[in-house]
């Protein structure tokens, strides 16, 4: 069924059309040919889509020239201090690279970012004076939450995309994650398991750690590099889910049966929010299976400059106005020493005895 836009909206819409275009230095019927963004304008977006949601914020988001090239931001790989107090010339002085050269390629992958806006919503932003900015900020959340999705669980840049298979975009473009698998595998903690608690918070199966905080220490100590293991900027990364999971038995054994010291131990455990003595932090679209200790200083998003391409049009026989655009991302993790993944992460399995009686209650 065909919707008839407002008379305002339309004036509203052509207002707009008629900016974007102006943006561009073309002629609003150029807005439905395939254009090159101005970069200024790329710009703006950039800004716009790491504002848009809270970590998108804290990580980096780099424009760089290239599609392929060498990272840019650069951490240290060690101490670089010597001594040499020779006189005589025979030990020359050795400069030391602080720079760790290995792995530090990235390559930009076309990403398309389509949207569209129904005309009934375009109706409904009508009313409001910031109609074009609505707009704007639609389309720039969403790509944020698009690239966090990605970054987490993307494994590939698949030529065709497939997202009833993928539906975390698995094969849009490969993640941080897939990277620290594929070139940092020893950074990698694959299927350990955690003790299962009953719902008094009593042990009743032992798994290779017996509770997180010594899952995340042993991670850090072990798989981090010795600079970085106490580095004051570190954060455990995990979905809300597995939080819950790890202390929903403290929770349920905080009741007034429980000794007083007892009780404000799992109290402070749980209004922390620390899991081995570092920060945690819910990143949307984490895998429930996994922990990352790293820095968000160490999670970059680069998009090349001038490959922002776009087409806006009307379609009336769906009832939109649709964007076409795409542009080429990479995401790097700057410095693989700096992080530790921690993943298939599992509870103990109960033992039938336990689970028999859980069942018969």
């Amino acid at each position: 069924m065909n919707y008839a836009l407002s008379a305002s909206t339309r004036s509203q819409l052509d207002l707009y059309m008629a900016h974007q275009a102006s943006l561009n230095s073309l002629p609003v019927t150029g807005l439905a040919k395939n254009f090159a963004v101005d970069p200024a304008v790329q710009q703006r977006l950039e800004n716009a889509v790491k504002n848009s949601t809270e970590l998108t914020q804290k990580i980096n988001i780099i424009g760089v020239t290239d599609q392929e090239g060498e990272k840019v931001l650069i951490d240290t790989t060690g101490p670089i201090a010597r001594t040499n107090s020779s006189s005589d010339g025979t030990k020359r002085r050795n400069p030391i690279t602080p720079y760790d050269l290995a792995a530090r390629r990235y390559r930009c992958e076309q990403v398309n970012y389509d949207t569209y806006i129904s005309y009934a919503q375009l109706d409904a932003w009508n009313a409001h004076p910031d109609f074009a900015t609505r707009i704007s900020k639609q389309i720039a959340l969403q790509i944020a939450l698009d690239r966090i999705m990605i970054g987490f669980n993307g494994t590939n840049h698949a030529l065709v995309s497939d997202f009833t298979a993928n539906p975390r975009l698995q094969d849009v473009n490969t993640g941080w994650i897939e990277h620290i698998r594929k070139q940092a595998a020893a950074r990698v903690m694959k299927g350990v398991t955690l003790a299962t608690r009953d719902m008094g918070n009593k042990v009743i199966a032992k798994g290779d750690y017996a509770n997180p905080d010594a899952l995340v220490q042993d991670a850090r100590s072990s798989l981090l590099d010795e600079w970085y293991k106490d580095a004051p900027d570190l954060v455990v990364l995990l979905s809300r889910n597995l939080f819950n999971s790890l202390r929903l038995p403290f929770i349920n054994a905080m009741s007034q049966s429980n000794p007083n010291t007892e009780l404000m131990a799992g109290q402070l455990i749980v209004a922390s929010h620390l899991i081995g003595g570092l920060p945690t932090y819910f990143a949307p679209f984490f895998p429930d299976n996994a922990m990352l200790i790293t820095s968000f200083s160490n999670l970059s998003i680069y998009f090349q400059k001038g490959s922002l391409r776009r087409l806006m049009r009307e379609e009336p026989e769906y009832n939109r106005i649709a964007t076409y655009q795409s542009m080429n991302d990479a995401y790097a993790v700057e410095d693989y020493g700096k992080c530790a993944l921690i993943e298939d992460l599992k509870f103990a399995p109960e033992p039938e005895s336990a689970s028999n009686a859980g069942a018969a209650a």
